[in-house]
């Protein structure tokens, strides 16, 4: 699976994983292009996934791998083209409907002009219809022209009416994709972009009303030492536990996100660093206290520590800054042994 690659690229097996890729690529006959090395890392990283079945099917075949089919499997197979697919359509039809919509605006357009001329044709005549039979002609030519005005304007409201309900759908689905790209498929917490322009946003936001906003990163204690012992797919278990825990006690408006391989980020709007480290220390006792277990054998894994290290928002401070000052305390909790949290208030740089 794409986040079982994307784990293992961030893991001490990702070197060997790219020299296995240009290896295969170079046996292969294909170019080294950028697209075509991400394409061929998930293929040597996962060669039971989709992509990998499809790139072996093809290879079977000794089908030209070309550019069209680099960029075919990209579309159907990563996230990220899927993703770009997904707005491209979503696109189309919402052009299609306001073509369509727009079309029936200018219809309604000549039929409301061709109304106007028929009832000033009408208001001329009616002086020099001295007859009955001339008025009700009269009469008889504005009913009919009256009847189909309003069915036109009928046939117009029900396809405003149709168009305005897909537009909603559409946007919907647009705000559904928007989510999946800014959520990290592993955990389902918030990715790393998603993070970057939340903290952009918190930031700006405290400093335009001069509140308080704390930022907090976490890291998982001996990962890469318990992902040598356990693999990947333990791992991916473990980033899902301790995902699970901060994402519970991280709700909104805090934002919690997944900043980096084992890394996660809480922004904490409104909050001081005395709260913050309130909250810190809760997930940190709960994810300590339970033992694991690996699922595929039920061996018993022991208990998964974190560390964390947290620093509030200085007046005039950007978002970079902020980060850096919450790196150091979260390098403090390292340093100090580990399975605690720093608050880097405390911090002598801090005074």
């Amino acid at each position: 699976m794409a986040s079982q690659v994307e784990t293992a690229l961030r893991g001490p097996e990702a070197f060997q994983l790219a020299r296995r890729a240009l290896a295969e690529m170079e046996t292969a006959g294909v170019w080294p292009t950028p697209l075509n090395f991400e394409l061929w890392l998930h293929y040597v990283g996962d060669p039971e996934g989709p992509l990998g079945r499809e790139i072996t099917r093809l290879l079977g075949n000794k089908d030209a791998f070309t550019e069209g089919t680099a960029e075919m499997l990209a579309a159907e197979y990563l996230p990220r083209g899927r993703l770009s697919e997904e707005i491209r359509d979503a696109g189309a039809v919402l052009n299609r409907e306001l073509s369509s919509v727009s079309d029936a605006i200018a219809k309604a357009r000549e039929s409301q002009a061709a109304y106007g001329e028929t009832l000033a044709e009408a208001g001329a005549n009616i002086e020099q219809a001295a007859a009955p039979a001339d008025l009700k002609q009269l009469v008889s030519g504005l009913t009919d022209a009256t009847s189909r005005v309003q069915r036109e304007n009928a046939t117009l409201e029900r396809r405003l009416e149709t168009s305005t309900k897909e537009v909603a759908r559409l946007r919907e689905h647009l705000e559904q994709v928007r989510r999946d790209a800014m959520t990290d498929a592993l955990t389902n917490l918030a990715n790393r972009k998603a993070f970057d322009e939340e903290l952009l946003r918190a930031c700006d936001q405290a400093e335009a009303d001069n509140s308080v906003v704390t930022l907090a990163v976490l890291d998982i204690d001996h990962f890469k030492r318990f992902n040598d012992t356990w693999g990947h797919q333990t791992g991916d278990q473990v980033l899902r536990y301790v995902a699970s825990v901060i994402g519970r006690i991280s709700k909104n408006p805090r934002v919690a996100a997944r900043y980096g391989g084992e890394e996660f980020a809480i922004i904490f709007p409104g909050e001081g660093a005395l709260q913050v480290e309130a909250a810190l220390n809760a997930i940190r006792e709960e994810i300590g206290s339970r033992a694991l277990r690996r699922r595929s054998t039920n061996d018993e894994l022991g208990a998964v520590t974190i560390s964390a290290g947290l620093a509030q928002r200085r007046p005039g401070e950007s978002g970079t800054l902020l980060l850096d000052r919450a790196d150091e305390a979260l390098y403090a909790s390292k340093r100090g042994g580990r399975n605690m949290v720093t608050n880097g208030e405390r911090l002598p740089a801090a005074a």
